[in-house]
């Protein structure tokens, strides 16, 4: 069976910021129990002192939840050290403040020692400010200027110099025919995964396509502009002298694609231990019915254009299968199995899609994946609107917003898919956690549905 070709991944920035990040929290956490030791050592010569000890573990939750409201572990914070310095000092400030209006409505204030309190908050500063410098030139040795990932492509436009950016030229891909071709949307696509910015230099013609490929990767996209027409800017930067528009950016802060991510982890860890009986026995039917592989694995657009392989229960039999899904399945197709008829009407033949979203191909909830040659009509998807690669700027979903309102099965028209599209770009103009929430439980109620034939 033929599968996508496996690339090695570029080491994402994002995650070493994410590990640098927890590092400065707990260092921050240890800091600022050393300075209350410290401060009770000094004020009451016993070391440690549990009191101050005590004090400590009572500040460092307010501590810990100021500093990251305001924005103590972010990339601003890792690229200047100034920037770490201000936001930690405010964080101290307010978590003072805090303290001091808790002692006063609780009536502690015997309990508690205020010259002990501005002894550690002292110590926590000069401690913490010192950790921010080590850091900064740490990370200026280890990753250069900047924490930022920027991806720079030449592709026949004005030379451009941007400091510490992966430099490549597009003459290794055919950018023409990307917007008809999955598979070079592709390698179009992993070339930008894990890059922060994508910087185009291009001439004029191209200009356009480019705007619209970043955008439907889901990543900050820009394109060196000398006299553009309107591209949909979403803003301007000068860089090395040149004008720069802003044309895209991903739909997710970091923030909210690790609370989607968790989400996700916790529900599908769950989930395979639960069902791992069923799914173990709905193994055992296909494969005692036609003697035929357990999974039907097929290619799919993922998150930023990229393909990957979906898994499924194989419902079909084995001489039969459509890979690239050119034909929809039918109320009455004879291509489908006994057991297959079963898995299909219950959508259990998608379980094993669980995999795929404990992998990071998918999540809980997005657009559905569309197999490569599914059609509206007699036209492929991205045949009949424009706008249909913007829905892979997100995740693909085991469920998602068309799915809960009822466009599901054959897309025999057209407007069947503009209907799911509208749903799709929709779901990520809207994004919100408790919406994925609100979906989850809506998908309940469509498991069994008159079009999952």
């Amino acid at each position: 069976m033929e599968h996508v070709e496996s690339v090695t991944p570029r080491p994402a920035m994002q995650q070493k910021r994410v590990q640098l990040y927890l590092l400065m929290l707990l260092i921050d956490g240890a800091l600022l129990l050393g300075s209350f030791v410290l401060a009770g050592g000094v004020y009451r010569n016993q070391w440690p002192l549990p009191f101050a000890l005590s004090m400590g573990w009572a500040v460092l939750p307010i501590f810990l939840v100021i500093a990251t409201y305001q924005q103590c572990y972010s990339l601003q914070a890792l690229d200047s050290w100034r920037h770490a310095i201000g936001r930690m000092v405010v964080a101290l400030l307010i978590t003072a403040v805090i303290c001091m209006v808790m002692i006063f409505y609780a009536k502690a204030a015997t309990d508690f020692s205020r010259v002990m309190l501005s002894l550690a908050l002292v110590f926590a500063f000069v401690s913490m400010a010192a950790a921010r410098a080590l850091l900064r030139f740490y990370i200026r040795q280890r990753f250069g200027p900047t924490m930022s990932s920027t991806l720079l492509v030449m592709d026949g436009g004005p030379q451009i110099e941007i400091p510490g950016a992966e430099v490549v030229k597009a003459d290794s891909f055919d950018l023409a025919g990307a917007n008809s071709d999955p598979r070079r949307l592709d390698q179009i696509g992993r070339l930008m995964r894990g890059m922060d910015r994508v910087v185009v230099s291009s001439d004029d013609e191209r200009r356009a396509l480019w705007a619209r490929i970043m955008r439907s990767a889901g990543v900050r996209g820009e394109v060196l502009s000398e006299g553009l027409q309107d591209l949909g800017a979403l803003g301007l930067r000068v860089q090395d002298g040149k004008a720069l528009l802003l044309l895209s950016t991903g739909p997710l802060a970091l923030h909210a694609r690790l609370y989607k991510r968790a989400m996700d982890l916790a529900f599908t860890v769950s989930a395979l231990l639960v069902l791992s009986p069923l799914m173990f026995l709905i193994a055992v039917l296909i494969k005692l019915e036609d003697g035929g592989p357990v999974f039907f694995v097929q290619p799919r657009m993922g998150q930023h254009n990229c393909l990957f392989n979906m898994l499924k229960f194989r419902s079909m039999k084995v001489d039969k299968g459509d890979r690239d899904g050119a034909r929809s399945t039918s109320r009455a197709d004879d291509r489908v199995t006994k057991i297959g008829k079963f898995i299909r009407k219950t959508s259990i033949d998608e379980l094993p899609q669980l995999i795929n979203v404990l992998r990071s191909e998918m999540s809980l909830v997005g657009p559905r994946p569309h197999a490569l040659g599914s059609q509206a009509g007699q036209k492929l998807f991205w045949e009949v609107d424009s706008n249909y690669w913007l829905r892979h700027s997100l995740k693909p979903g085991l469920t998602g917003l068309a799915q809960v309102r009822g466009h599901r099965g054959a897309t025999e028209t057209e407007s069947h898919l503009i209907n799911r599209l509208d749903a799709d770009l929709e779901y990520i103009r809207t994004w919100s956690l408790w919406g994925d929430i609100k979906i989850l439980f809506a998908t309940v109620r469509v498991l069994i549905h008159p079009n999952a034939y």
